[in-house]
């Protein structure tokens, strides 16, 4: 029977889990380094937290919930709705908690990994789960060791923090858009220090009541019917971020109307116009930005931030703003996938050397010269318009056809020309695209390139992944069992 080593239990690696399962794969372990499974929703408790796309879209196609208590769920439902999918679907077994993948080799006809504690494991099928979200960015400022008070990132939020006095705040991204507006609930001062000002459009959020709520868990047509209506508004906006950017004027209008609702001060709304092209940096969705921005007891500062000193951040005009808090919005290392685990793949070639110009995989998925590793939310399958759960449940049935095809003992790989020729044609796509409008991004890595973004439809992802294309494949059969009396 093929062995099957997951390493992740966000959505990616639960939902692959669950899949193999019910394909019968039962040598299955899904390693977490953690002490519970839920990947970014177990992470990211800070205040504020919630997704920033409709639920019923933002949940798997396999176990829909009318259950949730919002439009968009905050932080604690996701991770509660994953926990139970884990639950549910019998996958806690199988699950190795406070275990970390140090290292991955292939050793010509398995993988062999390496475990913090100093165990290992070896697997037929390595499937890494990671995400692109997962590591925090720290910002390169000088001095931020010297600072005297509390420091934290957003991701690894200190909730014994005393956030009643004076919090400065770096970044202005998806994270402190949401934060900011609670944490000026409770502190005297907030001081939120903006590098570039973000497209921030009206969330159209509300809670469901306890009538929805029972409508949506009894009729599961009505689950569907909100779900499809959901996917095809999403799927259209993809003509505005991938095929004809000069749709996005419309979206841009719509910024500036909300903007100047919003913002009557033209000073301010002035600092809060972005420079950049709409859309080349993620659209952001919030209602209580802009008001929490205009609170007497907040300021926003738009000068480079040029050191921190124990007492507080330096920015370029001169001045010392003072904080007992420093929280770090400052986003993550999403260009640095699977790091800091160590991949080695055939003939002893690193992971790292062969991404040395950039990450690149073919379909995002599977890369040339490592056999049998398959990539959830890899390179270029991040979107700009829709639920990131689609691009999984296709690469999930990518996975599922490849374990079928590999086997008990299997290998493989797909062809380095075929993966060459998908990245020529991928990165000459979004050449067209509004992510190449010209500005800096957590979509670029440090060459500009961008290994982040599929520049199409999730409807075109699916059927790109739909089944493995042996002809685009190197197969190695598994090796037949030799009687041992013969």
């Amino acid at each position: 029977m093929v062995r099957v080593a997951i390493v992740g239990t966000g959505f990616g690696g639960i939902g692959t889990a669950v899949r193999l399962l019910q394909d019968g794969v039962e040598e299955l372990v899904l390693f977490e380094r953690s002490d519970d499974v839920g990947g970014v929703w177990r992470d990211n408790t800070y205040p504020g937290a919630a997704c920033d796309v409709a639920s019923h879209l933002y949940s798997f196609s396999f176990a829909p919930t009318g259950r949730w208590s919002r439009r968009f769920a905050p932080q604690a439902e996701i991770h509660s709705y994953l926990r139970d999918v884990a639950r549910d679907f019998g996958l806690l077994p199988h699950v190795r908690l406070r275990t970390e993948v140090l290292s991955a080799a292939w050793d010509g006809g398995q993988w062999v990994l390496e475990l913090s504690g100093g165990g290992s494991h070896t697997a037929d099928v390595l499937v890494a789960a990671c995400g692109q979200l997962s590591r925090p960015r720290l910002p390169d400022v000088p001095g931020l060791q010297d600072f005297a008070g509390t420091t934290f990132h957003s991701a690894e939020w200190d909730h014994d923090a005393d956030l009643t006095g004076r919090v400065a705040v770096l970044g202005t991204g998806a994270s402190a858009i949401q934060f900011v507006p609670e944490v000026a609930r409770t502190a005297v001062a907030v001081t939120v220090f903006q590098r570039s000002a973000p497209y921030v459009l009206r969330k159209p959020d509300r809670a469901y009541g306890t009538v929805v709520r029972a409508a949506l868990d009894r009729a599961p047509w009505l689950l569907k019917a909100d779900r499809l209506k959901v996917f095809c508004t999403n799927e259209l906006r993809s003509l505005g971020f991938n095929t004809e950017p000069r749709l996005m004027k419309g979206v841009d209008v719509r910024f500036r109307r909300y903007l100047a609702q919003q913002v009557p001060d033209p000073v301010l709304r002035d600092r809060l116009t972005p420079r950049d092209p709409i859309g080349c940096k993620r659209i952001l969705q919030s209602n209580e930005w802009y008001p929490a921005l205009q609170e007497p007891h907040v300021e926003l500062v738009t000068d480079d931030v040029v050191r921190v000193v124990p007492e507080g951040v330096v920015s370029a005009d001169g001045r010392v703003h003072e904080a007992d808090v420093l929280v770090l919005g400052t986003g993550f290392a999403a260009t640095e996938l699977l790091a800091p685990m160590q991949v080695t793949g055939r003939d002893g070639r690193q992971l790292t050397d062969a991404w040395s110009q950039g990450a690149e995989a073919y379909l995002g998925t599977t890369v040339a010269g490592f056999p049998n590793l398959f990539l959830l939310y890899g390179p270029n399958t991040n979107l700009g318009h829709s639920s990131i759960l689609l691009m999984l449940e296709s690469q999930i049935a990518y996975v599922r056809d490849a374990v079928r095809l590999v086997g008990d003992g299997g290998a493989l790989e797909v062809r380095a020309e075929v993966m060459r020729a998908f990245n020529d044609r991928l990165q000459n796509k979004l050449a067209g695209t509004v992510f190449a409008g010209g500005c800096r991004s957590w979509y670029l890595d440090a060459r500009g390139r961008n290994t982040q973004n599929w520049p199409g439809t999730t409807l075109d992802f699916r059927r790109r992944t739909r089944r493995v294309r042996l002809e685009d494949h190197v197969l190695v059969p598994a090796r037949p069992l030799v009687d041992a009396g013969s």
